[in-house]
């Protein structure tokens, strides 16, 4: 199996009615690189439904360095606000800032207006994650261990990377009427909390999804980054290695040695 969950590159051959030769696309998810093989090599065969363009306002590395973390980041803040979280409502809250979907969606939110809290287990990134355009923050220790069912009220929205008592105090925390987008799991898959956010403050969990959502969510969340992410703030946040790197780069990713993205340039 190839691994890589996402790949952006040229079409050079294609028998499905929506690709050209020369058609530039992006992929992510569908399985790929997992059931499928995947995006760490030169060449790919795939199917043309799993495809969407790839915006003119990105480079194919550029897409890179926005990928599946940063592309599901735009799904995140699209739940958001289809959940009613509006600028003017508050704080939104992002947790696991320092990682690929957290920064992206800082930086997402930041131009729509939010005012953005962003939460870190990593020391001295505080100038980066206000880079990034947030405008506090958060040790994330605060977060991490088990809190009340309910809790003073502090955020309109969250977008949150981690999960387990993470996830459960930012619900304990989320004001009135708002929503949390749930998209990871990096302290856990549990979720230690009480039905008392959702039933006395009516507060929204929403699941976000990334690998089998559906084309026209795929093609409004690219459309959201091509508009709203500035590509200078890519730079800041990618590292990019050679396609012989990528596994020592696998083992810093889980030893928690990896700010933002990697870039793996396969022809090198």
């Amino acid at each position: 199996m190839v691994p890589g969950i996402d790949l952006a590159g040229v079409v050079t051959e294609s028998a499905h009615a929506d690709w050209k030769k020369g058609d530039r696309v992006v992929l992510n998810g569908w399985g790929v690189g997992e059931s499928h093989w995947g995006g760490l090599a030169q060449k790919a065969r795939l199917n043309g439904d799993w495809l969407v363009p790839l915006p003119d306002a990105f480079t194919a590395r550029q897409a890179m360095a926005i990928g599946t973390a940063g592309y599901t980041a735009s799904l995140c803040v699209a739940a958001l606000l289809d959940g009613g979280v509006a600028p003017d409502g508050g704080e939104v809250l992002v947790t696991g800032a320092t990682g690929g979907v957290g920064g992206v969606a800082i930086a997402l939110l930041a131009a729509a207006g939010f005012t953005v809290a962003a939460s870190t287990g990593k020391d001295g990134e505080a100038d980066y994650l206000r880079r990034l355009g947030a405008s506090t923050v958060l040790d994330a220790a605060g977060l991490a261990e088990k809190g009340k069912p309910m809790q003073k009220e502090r955020w309109a929205g969250v977008v949150d990377t981690v999960g387990s008592h993470t996830l459960a105090n930012a619900c304990a925390q989320t004001r009135y009427g708002g929503a949390v987008a749930a998209c990871g799991l990096a302290q856990g898959m549990d979720f230690p909390a009480s039905v008392a956010p959702f039933i006395l403050r009516g507060v929204s969990l929403l699941g976000v999804d990334s690998v089998l959502a559906p084309r026209e969510r795929r093609v409004a969340a690219w459309g959201r980054l091509a508009r709203d992410l500035d590509p200078r703030l890519l730079d800041a946040m990618t590292e990019e290695i050679a396609l012989a790197e990528a596994v020592p780069a696998a083992v810093r990713l889980l030893e928690r040695r990896v700010r933002g993205r990697i870039v793996v340039d396969v022809n090198r």
